[in-house]
């Protein structure tokens, strides 16, 4: 028998989301998985590119996120794409159901991960980007990537 499963072991994450929309706050909701939907997840397989949050009669929902089916699953297999409940403090529910009610923003998934043996997804209440704000932080990641190439190569004439 294997020693109990410690620490964080990340297994998806959305870089879409970050890039698409502004995050303004995070949470981490634990999901109500099957078996076969687990042992999917052990084998590192799993995508939240088009995966979203919406919260219904004061429950929160994930949808569209994809779990392959478990290769060595029977006719017990999961649907890949189903609806998958995420378990969140009431207050928590609440106040995304307000925010997100407020209009402008919606809830995303940006982690899917292990912590401690239990699936966890990290969800962020967000506000879409306009098109020049993605072109804006582009050329803000490309401005600060040239100057870290300058000051590694200055450095190494330096040397």
């Amino acid at each position: 028998m294997s020693p109990k499963e410690t620490g964080e072991k990340l297994i998806a994450s959305n870089k879409k989301a970050r890039h698409e929309y502004h995050i303004l706050d995070t949470y981490e909701a634990g999901l109500v998985l099957t078996g076969s939907e687990v042992k999917s997840l052990r084998m590192g397989r799993a995508s939240l590119v088009d995966g979203y949050v919406f919260i219904e009669r004061g429950e929160a929902w994930l949808d569209a996120a994809y779990i392959p089916e478990y290769l060595n699953g029977s006719w017990t297999n999961h649907a890949p794409r189903r609806k998958r409940k995420l378990l969140l403090h009431r207050q928590q529910i609440d106040k995304l159901y307000q925010k997100t009610r407020e209009g402008g923003m919606t809830i995303v998934p940006l982690r899917l991960y292990f912590l401690d043996g239990r699936a966890k997804v990290e969800i962020a209440l967000a506000k879409g980007k306009k098109e020049y704000d993605k072109r804006q932080t582009m050329r803000e990641r490309q401005d600060k990537r040239e100057a870290e190439r300058a000051m590694r190569t200055r450095n190494r004439m330096g040397e």
